[in-house]
């Protein structure tokens, strides 16, 4: 990993730029943050598919270059209509809330729709490139391993979780059954955290959350831990910078498109930084971006995700790194200070 965040989100290389891509969540966190990234490496004929009355969400979106907005329950009427050619899918919309228990909500959003978006890109010949989560980990009892061998073990904690790995153990099963995309990957996101998170309220990471507690009070206030195996603060997440995440979502379109990915790398990928930090840590690095001294407070966690709480995450990157990719990630510190610098302070978009 690197001490230095890079902050120009183009890379270098030939690049498709006329590609037709759909990217989906266009209007939220990560998925605004990925068409912004496109856009900066010429991408501008880009299809953009969210739910756009979300007033929140508008400057995520509003100064992006694209050439199509679909609603995201008009995506497949508008695809049997359209005379396009699509070259890929990036599927990053979801239902991402971990405290909405009801499982129908998270069925039809992340299970269903994800079903239909594959079944598309199979018929199709399109590859696809769809959001996971490391949620679906659950406790970590058996380790944070991304082999396909293992997912009809996991129990994930709560209802966003389960859908998640649903439908990855739905999509190994039609691969192996051979009615796949010709490309694919499933990607297991970790602690995303960065800018065009500012929508998210409670679900939004720790950094927003911290920025806004010091900017108030001038103190953060952090969970308590309640297992006797981990300190106050002590908790342990995988956090990963977004600019990373979306640096590598390019990696893999690329391959897809220039015949570098081969039908033996398609499968579910970790995507985080391979390195657990402490929560400590992590407001620690808040508060040197506002150039403070750290004012931590302890507070007891909320009984309704007490027992659903993740105390320790790590992605085991080393499938990814088989697979080709060779950039380093931003270290905590590194990541951190370019978002509170860079983003936070003035409240700017990506």
């Amino acid at each position: 990993m690197t001490d230095q965040p890079t902050n120009d989100l183009q890379n270098a290389g030939s690049k498709d730029q006329s590609a037709t891509i759909i990217v989906t969540g266009a209007a939220g966190f990560i998925g605004s943050c990925m068409v912004q990234f496109l856009n900066e490496n010429g991408y501008e004929d880009l299809v953009l598919v969210d739910d756009f009355g979300i007033e929140e969400k508008r400057k995520n979106w509003e100064t992006k270059k694209y050439t199509s907005i679909v609603e995201r329950y008009n995506l497949f009427d508008w695809l049997a209509a359209t005379d396009r050619r699509i070259d890929v899918v990036i599927h990053l919309g979801a239902r991402t809330d971990t405290t909405e228990f009801d499982y129908a909500i998270h069925e039809e959003l992340n299970v269903q729709y994800s079903k239909d978006m594959w079944n598309y890109c199979a018929a199709k010949n399109i590859p696809l490139i769809y959001a996971s989560s490391a949620a679906t980990y659950g406790a970590g009892e058996l380790g944070y391993d991304d082999n396909h061998e293992v997912i009809q073990k996991l129990q994930p904690l709560n209802p966003y979780g389960i859908s998640k790995n649903e439908f990855d153990k739905w999509a190994v099963a039609e691969a192996a059954a051979g009615h796949q995309p010709p490309c694919w990957a499933g990607l297991k996101f970790f602690n995303v955290y960065g800018p065009n998170e500012y929508h998210k309220g409670r679900m939004a990471s720790v950094i927003w959350h911290a920025f806004n507690q010091i900017k108030t009070n001038g103190s953060v206030k952090l969970f308590r831990s309640h297992r006797p195996d981990f300190k106050d603060g002590e908790q342990l997440r995988d956090f990963v910078y977004v600019k990373d995440v979306v640096r590598v979502i390019e990696w893999m379109m690329e391959s897809m498109q220039n015949g570098g990915w081969g039908a033996a790398k398609n499968g579910l990928y970790n995507l985080g930084t391979g390195t657990a930090r402490t929560f400590i840590d992590l407001v620690n690095a808040t508060f040197a971006g506002l150039d403070l001294a750290p004012d931590i407070v302890f507070i007891d966690m909320p009984e309704d995700i007490r027992d659903k709480y993740q105390y320790f995450t790590e992605a085991n990157m080393q499938k990814l790194r088989n697979a080709g990719y060779t950039q380093p990630f931003n270290t905590l510190e590194a990541g951190v200070g370019d978002y509170v610098r860079g983003y936070l302070k003035g409240l700017k978009y990506l």
